[in-house]
């Protein structure tokens, strides 16, 4: 049942948070015969980052979000939610810079094309340059990515966009995160495929990224990511052994003394109190720390934890396809937006009108920064504005808008974070080991949605069998995991001492996904 007044609540499981991850734990308990509560900040959506948000009949997709996994539990249980609401999307996107499209990924001859005869000679002569003289002491992403491309191609592709998303110089991030996030990618492999499909040698094209075979098709709900996270939480109410609490935000979670948790929420109406034997947290780490009680001896570090933000402004548009593409990357500095989405191409059943189109323009930012600080309407203005700067539509035929903010949506990898996570981690599960971190934001990881529930999955193994059987941690994805291999070709999960991983469960489970992290200071001096 649903909770709209203050009243109390003994349950077995209390969960902070209806995103993918909590939901999932409480989906999967509930099938077990075990009561939870859940509570959620949103007054109206479930879903996190993963919901679609419905205006004046028109849906969209908060960053948009593709249903693919290796692993063969979480698309048995997409399936068992959505048995017949899944629909077969083509995949779509391209680069834009200075008045051109160029395919992502990068096709060579195409993007030399693009540039002209002269600027590809300089683009060429910096490559060049660059394999012949490069930056011995690699210390930051744009060392290594000059290195890979030379400078040229590093400030066209890679320089404003990377800057755009992560709100910090390039010079400044870690040279790691390049080396996973472009491996494999080179501009003379990227040449060498172009000839080969020239003269016939590949059956297949694979965009110039023989390490990087992209999804040509993927799955979707045809109402959108929240569709699936509206059915969780229908079943879980039908069960009559799930309570979901909108509206209500953590106030306190405390230790009892024992093994067992009680939690106050807050809404509009007043407090709610729920008392259970376990709780599990897909709550921001950060946030956690500042209401659990007693206090962590790790909160400070936990406070110093950083999130990148981002809003959507959502347009309608009168025409009836303004562009193929799910989503466009602005390689452009000339305007603020950093990614375009066309929800008609994510799904057609997402846009009622047929002569309507509805588009997202992505602005990444900090919360409380000049972005996140603009009024709705003036936001809906730069967005017009910005569309008219990119040519992909006349702002006359924008006929309205709306604008959607989106808290901690990408945790921030500076120099501290992995120390200061991994100080509160050990300290709960040392201290409370019936306190469980889920999810991106509860485990200050940069994780996909099928990584989130995977996780609320193994946690609720490790409370059926009341102890920790599989090690919630090594759940993480390479940023290889949803663009490669076969869909749910990993049949099972491991238990924690169980044999070495292979290869295919490593990139499953156990890898780490390609984020940024700030150079360490020392470094940032020197250079």
């Amino acid at each position: 049942m649903t909770i709209s007044r203050p009243v109390n609540l003994k349950v077995d499981v209390a969960i902070i948070g209806a995103g993918p991850a909590g939901l999932t734990a409480a989906y999967l308990l509930t099938k077990q015969g075990k009561s939870v509560a859940v509570i959620e900040k949103d007054p109206v959506y479930v879903g996190g980052i993963s919901r679609t948000v419905e205006h004046e009949g028109f849906r969209f997709d908060i960053g948009g979000h593709r249903f693919f996994s290796k692993s063969r539990q979480v698309v048995d249980l997409w399936n068992e939610l959505l048995p017949d609401d899944f629909i077969q999307r083509p995949r779509m996107s391209r680069i834009y810079y200075e008045g051109k499209f160029y395919s992502y990924p990068l096709r060579a001859f195409e993007a030399l094309r693009n540039l002209g005869v002269l600027r590809s000679t300089a683009c060429m002569i910096s490559y060049l340059r660059a394999r012949l003289s490069p930056i011995r002491e690699v210390k930051s992403f744009e060392d290594w990515t000059t290195n890979q491309f030379g400078r040229r191609l590093y400030s066209i592709f890679f320089k404003t966009y990377t800057e755009k998303v992560w709100g910090m110089p390039c010079d400044e991030m870690s040279a790691d995160w390049a080396a996973q996030r472009i491996k494999g990618l080179s501009l003379w492999g990227a040449v060498s495929d172009g000839l080969k499909r020239s003269l016939g040698l590949l059956r297949k094209p694979n965009d110039g990224m023989a390490a990087k075979t992209l999804l040509e098709t993927f799955r979707y709900p045809r109402f959108g990511p929240g569709m699936m996270w509206e059915a969780a939480r229908d079943r879980i109410l039908a069960t009559g052994k799930g309570h979901i609490v909108m509206g209500h935000d953590l106030k306190q979670l405390a230790s009892d003394g024992r093994t067992g948790w009680r939690m106050t929420a807050s809404g509009a109406e007043g407090d709610l109190t729920i008392e259970a034997d376990h709780a599990i947290s897909s709550a921001p780490m950060r946030e956690l720390a500042r209401r659990l009680h007693p206090l962590p001896a790790s909160a400070l570090q936990a406070s110093a934890l950083n999130y990148r933000d981002f809003l959507t402004v959502a347009l309608k548009i009168r025409s009836d396809e303004l562009f193929p593409d799910n989503w466009i990357y602005i390689h452009d500095s000339k305007v603020k937006v950093g990614r375009v989405q066309n929800f008609r191409s994510w799904s057609p059943e997402m846009v009622p009108q047929a002569d309507v189109a509805c588009v997202g323009l992505e602005y990444f930012c900090f919360e409380g920064d000049g972005l996140w600080s603009m009024a709705d309407d003036d936001l809906v203005e730069l967005a017009k504005e910005e569309m008219a700067i990119l040519g992909l539509c006349d702002p006359a035929d924008v006929i309205g808008g709306t604008v959607v903010r989106q808290e901690k949506a990408y945790p921030v990898y500076d120099e501290d974070y992995a120390a200061n996570a991994r100080a509160m981690r050990l300290e709960l599960e040392d201290r409370h080991p019936t306190l469980h971190l889920v999810g991106r934001n509860g485990m200050h990881r940069y994780n996909n949605q099928d990584h989130a529930m995977m996780t609320a999955m193994l946690t609720v193994e490790n409370i059926l069998a009341g102890e920790r059987v599989y090690d919630t941690w090594c759940v993480n994805e390479d940023a290889e995991y949803h663009e490669a291999g076969a869909e749910g070709a990993y049949e099972s999960l491991p238990p924690k001492d169980a044999e070495p991983l292979n290869e295919d469960q490593e990139a499953a489970l156990s890898s780490i996904r390609a984020v940024p992290r700030r150079l360490a200071k020392p470094d940032r001096e020197a250079a």
